[in-house]
């Protein structure tokens, strides 16, 4: 009788196959896997898995929607076979973590790693998943040592990346015992790479770039309106479309104005209604996807939720959606089930300047469409130009009369706008991509790295540089940096030079660089400013009561920008000024010269600017990364603001999404760089306070992050395991009553400040209890007893804040918040309702304002 079939691909491994029989048992064992999974290998990838078994490096350039990531899944098998590590390299953290999850389903997961920089999971694994410039850090410090026998990198077009690319060049320089696999389905002509691929490892470098799509593609350009052009699609059974643009702003826009197609019956948005259920879409954007959803159209793109982009892909997937709206993002690895591509337009701002997509980009979004299994063929439609589709209406008009065709007066496009015409369309899709260009960067960090190597860093760090891809002349300025920076490092005594022995001729000495400096802690790849914090916290005072919101001070300023809200904070900062430059009675003139050098919130900026200069002195390589002083979780706090409030108050519903990725960073941050020894209670209650909030906006970017860095110890089928998380009970704000006080106690501090400064109208708007008219009678009766309210650290303590559960409802709190009167009698108080069960629909507290008044 047979045996129970293996849960996992690992179990398949041909254990007892002799060593020269090994590689080819393990390709009949991965392809009676795929056939036993009903799955038929197209001939790219038969000929990809057989070129890999042959210990050949193969540069897999076949289009989107080929199985490239079967071929990755294979070649993982064939070196975990052969007991050996494979590493699977993407660009994007959010790539990197599917991947994982999606390698952990298919070879269980203790045979699977992750290494991202926010957190580290069974790093020893066989297979691990990373970023590239995690892997290409471990090349520069390690090279051939680091034992990696196979490398998969994916999405391989970013190698021509200005910025990134260094990280896909430096593995290829710096392992030479590897074998590789390089995947995209925009490559272009790669025979220089693949010759240099070869003459380094010493294997040969097949490319397989079958040209052959299992889904063929359709092109077309229309001159008719958008909203015709979708409602033609959608009539022709070409749903679902996926309209792209290349602002988050235009996309949004063009979701709204397509609302008044016809692009669902009523049948389909009462399938809609029913699949949505009791979904949880919060204030302002939410209410707004809430609408579009239901009408059948889909927005997607980077400034989003979490949540709301997996349920647009999920309604997407289940073909409730038939159009979704959003941006060329779509390009790396979107979910979403795409039939058409409608380009609505060729021309982009690339940062800089106005330009007309490059040929791999347009394919990159080109080949998005048509979704193999479901689709006999997709469809790239590009939209004209207003002007043209304008000239179009009017020539139609004219019909067959050549009088009224000669009165045609034609539009031109908008003055000093670049644009684009149909035989810019044709262009680009016969065009191959560019080739791709190198763009290795010396930095203090690929310096340290390579120095840490033993042997002779400086002869391994010529060698990166002068075996680069890069031309000779780059070549000679990239080495003239890296001496400059070898010079920094030796005056800052980071590293020293050392006298040695020649080990390969006894009767001579060679000068050696080496690092003098332990860097566990001194030196962060990833988190480049984190050992300056640590250090930074040291400034600070624990039994000063600003010491909780100090040390997030510190933390913020360690973080990346999030743009578009300080410039919110800035334009709002400069609104305050400007009224009180006028009250002050500056001209014009004086006024703007004055609002130069207003912007935002930066606490701590002297303290922390003087810091970092005495840092740089021995931490040169600190440079390379930006010191910048913010108050964004400091605001919020301090104000008692919810997620949606913040998010009001700046106008910033299109980036929602980045504004949550920045405050789960920010407590991830605060998790794992201030120690225990500069911890408190307050800071604890403040850091649990923040995790919540970002949890009850959107748990997915902390449940993934903390089941990773605390995974469960027992492994289940298909769930649990290490990294694996388990399906668990959506958790409410009342199951952590530590936050949920922390949250109470700001909303009643709030409440304080602002009777404080006489701000009735403001009061009256934080909830639906007082008046301004209420809160303006009380405090004029407060104020007939006492000169003022305090509101200094004593105003603060927990002694003058009283939380009970209503003896008659006890999902109801009853709170107190007693007045720190100047004369101590303390027998004024703010008292409020908490409604527990209101407060864990919406995700953040309901508290109700329900008298000021005394005891």
């Amino acid at each position: 009788m047979a045996g129970p079939a293996p849960k996992t691909l690992a179990e398949r491994c041909p254990v007892g196959a002799p060593p020269d029989e090994l590689a080819e048992a393990a390709y009949e064992a991965f392809v009676a896997w795929t056939t036993d999974g009903g799955v038929t290998l197209y001939p790219a990838q038969d000929e990809a898995l057989l070129a890999l078994a042959t210990g050949a490096n193969v540069v897999l350039g076949t289009p989107t929607g080929s199985g490239k990531s079967l071929v990755a899944v294979g070649a993982c098998f064939a070196a975990l076979s052969a007991g050996q590590r494979s590493w699977y390299t993407a660009p994007i953290k959010a790539l990197v973590s599917e991947k994982f999850f999606d390698l952990c389903a298919v070879f269980g997961a203790t045979n699977v790693g992750m290494m991202t920089g926010d957190a580290t999971v069974n790093a020893g694994a066989p297979i691990v998943c990373a970023t590239a410039e995690i892997l290409a850090n471990t090349a520069l410090r390690e090279g051939a040592a680091a034992g990696a026998g196979l490398v998969v990198m994916d999405e391989f077009h970013f190698y021509g990346d200005p910025e990134r690319g260094w990280a896909w060049q430096v593995p290829l320089l710096t392992l030479p015992d590897t074998q590789f696999l390089l995947m995209s389905a925009t490559l272009g002509d790669t025979s220089e790479l693949e010759v240099d691929l070869t003459r380094r490892t010493g294997r040969e470098t097949i490319a397989v770039t079958s040209a052959v799509r299992p889904v063929p593609l359709d092109f077309a350009w229309v001159e008719t309106p958008i909203h015709e052009s979708v409602e033609d699609l959608l009539a022709g059974g070409r749903s679902p479309v996926y309209a792209v643009h290349f602002t988050q702003a235009a996309a949004l826009e063009r979701a709204q104005a397509l609302t008044s197609a016809a692009v669902t019956t009523k049948a389909e948005r009462a399938a809609i209604a029913a699949a949505v259920g009791d979904f949880r879409f919060a204030k302002g954007f939410g209410q707004t996807l809430r609408r579009l959803i239901g009408h059948g159209i889909g927005v997607h793109h980077a400034g989003m939720l979490p949540k709301y982009r997996r349920l647009v892909e999920t309604l997407a997937q289940a073909g409730l959606l038939k159009v979704v709206c959003g941006t060329d993002t779509l390009g790396v690895g979107i979910n979403v089930p795409i039939r058409t591509v409608l380009l609505t337009s060729l021309v982009k701002y690339d940062g800089t300047r106005m330009r007309v997509l490059r040929a791999r980009e347009f394919h990159q979004i080109a080949g998005r469409a048509g979704r193999a299994g479901f689709d006999v063929a997709g469809s790239v439609v590009c939209q004209a130009p207003d002007h043209v589709v304008e000239n179009a209406r009017l020539v139609a008009r004219a019909g067959d009369d050549p009088k009224k065709l000669r009165r045609v007066q034609r539009k031109k496009p908008p003055e000093g706008e670049l644009t684009y015409g149909e035989s810019t369309f044709e262009r680009l899709v016969a065009a191959e991509p560019e080739p791709l260009r190198p763009h290795l960067r010396i930095t203090h960090a690929v310096v340290l790295n390579i120095l840490q190597r033993p042997g002779n860093g400086l002869r391994d760090l010529w060698r990166l540089i002068h075996g680069s891809h890069e031309e000779s002349a780059r070549r000679r300025r990239l080495w003239h940096r890296a001496v400059r920076i070898v010079r920094t490092l030796l005056t800052a005594q980071v590293v020293r030079l050392q006298v040695e022995v020649d080990p390969d001729d006894p009767a001579r000495d060679v000068v050696r660089c080496r690092v003098a400096v332990d860097l566990q802690q001194g030196f962060a790849l990833n988190q480049p400013l984190s050992a300056f914090a640590l250090e930074a916290l040291k400034l600070l005072d624990p039994d000063d009561p600003a010491y909780p919101l100090d040390v997030v001070s510190v933390v913020e300023a360690t973080l990346e920008d999030p743009r578009p809200v300080l410039a919110a904070q800035r334009f709002e900062a400069r609104g305050e000024a400007v009224a009180e430059f006028k009250a002050d009675g500056l001209d014009y003139d004086e006024r703007m010269t004055a609002l130069e050098d207003v912007s935002w919130p930066r606490p701590l900026a002297e303290l922390l600017e003087g810091a970092f200069l005495a840092y740089l002195r021995h931490h040169p390589w600190a440079a390379e990364a930006e010191l910048s002083p913010k108050s964004v979780v400091r605001e919020m706090w301090e104000r008692a603001m919810s997620f949606g409030e913040f998010i009001a108050h700046h106008k910033l519903a299109r980036s929602e999404g980045l504004v949550l990725r920045y405050l789960s960073d920010a407590y991830r941050a605060l998790r794992q760089t201030v120690p225990a020894t500069r911890r408190t209670d307050e800071l604890d209650e403040l850091t649990e306070w923040l995790g919540e909030v970002v949890r009850q906006t959107d748990s997915s970017l902390l449940d993934e992050w903390e089941t990773l860095v605390s995974p469960a110890d027992d492994a289940g089928d298909g769930a649990g395991g290490v990294g694996v998380p388990r399906p668990t009970r959506e958790r409410v704000l009342s199951d952590n009553p530590r936050a949920l006080r922390a949250m109470i106690r700001q909303a009643m501090f709030r409440r304080v400040e602002l009777l404080a400064l006489g701000r009735y109208d403001q009061l009256a708007g934080l909830d639906d209890g007082l008046t301004g008219e209420q809160w303006q009678s009380a405090a004029q009766d407060y104020f007939a007893e006492y000169a003022d309210i305090g509101t200094g650290p004593d105003a603060r303590g927990a002694g003058l804040l009283s939380i009970e559960a209503d003896p008659d409802a006890p999902r109801i709190l009853l709170v107190a918040q007693i007045i720190d009167d100047p004369d101590g009698d303390r027998d004024w108080r703010i008292t409020a309702e908490v409604d527990l069960d209101a407060t864990d629909e919406a995700g953040e507290l309901a508290l109700t304002t329900a008298a000021f008044a005394p005891a």
